[in-house]
Order: C-alpha cells, then structure tokens, then sequence
C-alpha cells in the first residue's frame, strides 16, 4: 500500500477524500462538495459511496475476518499501541480536519483528541481481560467451557460532533474483539475519518480489517439499509440521534441482528441550595455550550432550588459572559441547525417563555452562528420541552424540593446524562439514583465521557454500553462448548 500524510492535503481544495477498502483508497465516479461552517465555502470534495461500493466493503471485511479473528490478542495489543503513537504523530492533521470540517474549538478539540487517545491506549490494554470460563455443570461425568467469539463483520455507523472520540470508538472495541469493520462515516467530517483509517493502515492493520465509506445526504437511506440486509453483517453500533437510531433499530430488527445505540439527550442539572453556585455555573455553562451544545450529553435543563434561583440567575450570567464573550455567537455545524433553535425558542416565547440570557430574535452575521440562550418559564406544551435542542439552548427551571427537580429531570423519553450540584455527597447520590439516565455527575457537568467508564444510555438514549471492558463484551458472543469426560 502507497505510504500517505495529511500534511500535503492541508488547505488543498482540489482533493478529493478517498473512500478506504481493502487497505486500498478508492475514489469513486460519485462526489460531493464538504462545505465548512465557519466559512460557508467549500474546502474540497468527498468521493461518494454507491450501494455496490458499501457491499464490496462488506465483501472484503468478510474476507478478512478469518484471519484477523484468528491474531492472538497480543499482537492486537501491540498493533493498538502503534496507532496510538501515530495518532500522536498525526495531531495536527486531526486539528486540521476538525477545525475545518465541523468548526471544532481548540479547547473541545484537546477533549475530543484526549480522550481518544486514552480509550486507544485503555483498549489496547483491556484485550486480554476478555476471557471465557470453566463453569460447574450438574451433569455426572461431563465437563463444560464457555468461550467468547468475535461476531464478524460490524457495522459502525459514526457522527461528526466529536470525530476523534466517537469515530474511533466506532470501530476500535470491534476491532479489539476479533472482528472487522465497515465504518459509515458522516459526510460533514470525511477528512478525519479518512485520517483515523489511514493512522491504522499506516501502522499494519491488514487490509479489510477496517473500510470506510461516505455518501451523499440522498443516498444514505438506501445504502444504511443494504448494509444492515447483507447476510454477513452480524452487528451494528450507531451514535447520533433518537429519530434515525429508531429507524435504524428498525431495520435491524427485521433482520434480527443485535445493535449498539448511543443516541440523543436531553440532560438536566439539578442545582441545590447548599451547592456552590459559582462551580455549578461554571459547569452549567460548559455543559449547555460546550461545541455550542452540539454534545448528546449537553446540559438542556438546569433545576435550581428557589431559594438561590436569584444568585444564580446573577452568578449563570456572569459566567456564560466572562466563558463565551464573542459577541458574534457560537458556531453550529449549518444554517439548518440555527434555524432549529430559532424555531424551538420562537415557540417557546409564543406560549410564554422568556429569554433571561441572550436574545432569541437576534441575528447574526455569520448565517451559521448563534448566542447563547438561557430560557426561562418553559414548560409542557412548547416544543422546547420535549426536544433536544442541540444547541446553544438551555432551560432554566426553579423548583421548591429535590422531589420536584427529579420529576422535571425524569420528565423526558431520553437518560443519557445528568448532573447534580450539592455539598452534601449523600444526598447527591440520593439524587443521583432517582434520576433516569445512563450516567449521573456530582459537581461537575453533564458531558463526561473516558476510556474506563461504561458510556450509554437509558429510555431513548439508547442501550448497550462503549469503554472500558464492558464497551469490548459488546463486540463477543458466547458459545458454550460440553464434553463427555
């Protein structure tokens, strides 16, 4: 295989983002422009996958399955820690790609890039605690082992909100676990996912261990679904959101093949009145505009105790002016997420909510940024309620008890995260207990994710778990094996 570098394509508006299969980058007669948020302009074109380029992807990476399943774990290990060393090397094309392509800060690039790393270096170190065992059988005279097998060929179908983290994860537990992978990525970040892929063929990944392809918006129903239909898919993980998760559940429901799903949020933070208000601000504003609130464990509902409501208010203010004070707003990945917001806040306002942050009529001069907005008297009924914003949208709630927070916190189809402000531990996890999401954050905000914890959600967050060894049992059935002694 030809040696490559991102450094050369930095800036090159004539590329054309290669698709990877078979360890081989393969340009297609399809394309379509990537277009940058901060600009608006085009950087360069991505070759665009047809059906029958998403099933040779899945031809080759059955190929390769038995081989690859059949490498000592290693050898898997060492390969892993390869890459994490050329991840490294590779950093500033990722900033590069990041920047450019999803409009990534500097800031949320070093969490997206860290942690990425450290779930590398955390897999890589994990694949060998992945074992079967040698059960007691009631059965006289037989004897019983139960062993862990890679399914096979996985599909991952992957986001551009975090593409360090979240394109990585997609497919480096399946990998880790024996099996090979056709990775669909999202056309908004083709430049980083054609680095991560190239990070791993660079160090020996064997050719159809690890294909990637993109496509264009019109094509994705046909080709997600002739992915999920081809008999030699056996599993498919999918991160994005409740609405096209559901589909896609649906699809592979009907071809009773098992999914792993982390989807969208709509995070509460439950500020009580022996918090301090200064960190649960701090975090507060983190967690609603980190990557202008583009994270599916973004802060979208704060529950504050009445009897600080008002310091809070002064305190929330100062802080989202002092963490975020361009005045010419956030950046969203397009115009079709600002119009989003605008609309969820327009109605919101139109059935008597008001801004107590911010100003929902405001316009910018950058079609695809937005100020952030702290609402105030949201309640059921305004579509703010309900549905994740995805945005620089936050809801702030004053509540008279902890039982109240919890039912306003609990009063939503999705449990991905949450967050709870207090100085008493107790009753933090108190609290914590109560509410009904895949994770729960005493003192610090909603987005939290690293290498060794389990990941995932509750509700219509999804279900199943990525990280830690928990993330690699997803990508290994078990097959029970007796014998006569």
């Amino acid at each position: 295989m030809a040696q490559t570098d991102g450094t050369g394509l930095r800036g090159n508006r004539d590329w054309t983002v290669p698709l990877w299969r078979d360890g081989q980058q393969v340009s297609t007669v399809n394309s379509f422009h990537v277009i940058s948020p901060l600009t608006d302009e085009v950087l360069y074109r991505s070759s665009a996958a047809s059906t029958d380029d998403a099933l040779a992807a899945v031809a080759v990476a059955e190929r390769a399955f038995p081989a690859w399943s059949s490498t000592k774990p290693g050898h898997r290990r060492d390969l892993f820690l390869r890459a994490a060393e050329e991840l490294v090397r590779r950093k500033d094309d990722l900033w590069h790609f990041c920047s450019k392509e999803t409009g990534s800060t500097e800031p949320y690039f070093e969490f997206d890039f860290n942690d990425a790393l450290e779930s590398l270096k955390s897999c890589a170190g994990l694949i060998a605690t992945v074992q079967g065992s040698v059960p007691q059988i009631l059965v006289e005279d037989r004897s019983a082992m139960v062993v862990k097998e890679p399914y096979g060929v996985v599909v991952s179908i992957a986001p551009w909100n975090a593409p360090c983290i979240l394109g990585l994860r997609s497919f480096l537990a399946p990998l880790a676990m024996g099996n090979t992978v056709v990775v669909k990525g999202p056309e908004r970040a083709p430049g980083c996912y054609w680095t991560l892929a190239d990070i791993f063929h660079q160090v020996g990944l064997p050719a159809g261990c690890l294909n990637v392809l993109f496509h264009r918006p019109q094509d994705g129903a046909e080709i997600t679904s002739a992915l999920i239909a081809a008999p030699a898919v056996r599993k498919i993980n999918f991160t994005g959101s409740t609405a096209i998760g559901s589909v896609i559940a649906g699809l592979a429901g009907k071809h009773l093949k098992p999914v792993l799903m982390e989807l969208g949020g709509k995070a509460p933070a439950i500020v009580c009145e022996d918090a301090d208000l200064q960190l649960a601000a701090l975090e507060c504003t983190l967690g609603a505009f980190l990557y202008s609130g583009q994270i599916c464990m973004s802060t979208e509902r704060i529950l504050v105790n009445a009897k600080v409501v008002d310091k809070f208010r002064e305190v929330l203010a100062a802080t989202i002016e002092q963490v975020f004070p361009d005045k010419n707003g956030l950046v969203l990945i397009d115009k079709a997420q600002v119009t989003r917001n605008a609309n969820l806040l327009q109605d919101a306002v139109g059935k008597g909510a008001k801004a107590v942050f911010g100003d929902v009529s405001d316009k910018r001069e950058l079609a695809t940024a937005m100020r952030p907005t702290v609402m105030e008297g949201v309640k059921q009924g305004m579509d703010l309620y309900y549905t994740e914003s995805f945005g620089p949208t936050v809801s702030l709630f004053v509540v008279e008890s902890d039982e109240e927070a919890v039912k306003i916190a609990n009063d939503t189809d999705y449990g991905l995260a949450a967050a709870v402000f207090t100085e008493n531990l107790q009753r933090g996890f108190r609290l914590a207990k109560q509410i009904e999401t895949g994770a729960v954050h005493i003192n610090s905000m909603s987005v939290h994710d690293e290498a060794g914890l389990p990941h995932g959600g509750a509700k219509k967050s999804g279900f199943g778990r990525f990280n830690g060894e928990e993330g690699l049992r997803e990508w290994v059935r078990l097959k029970t094996i007796t014998w006569k002694d």
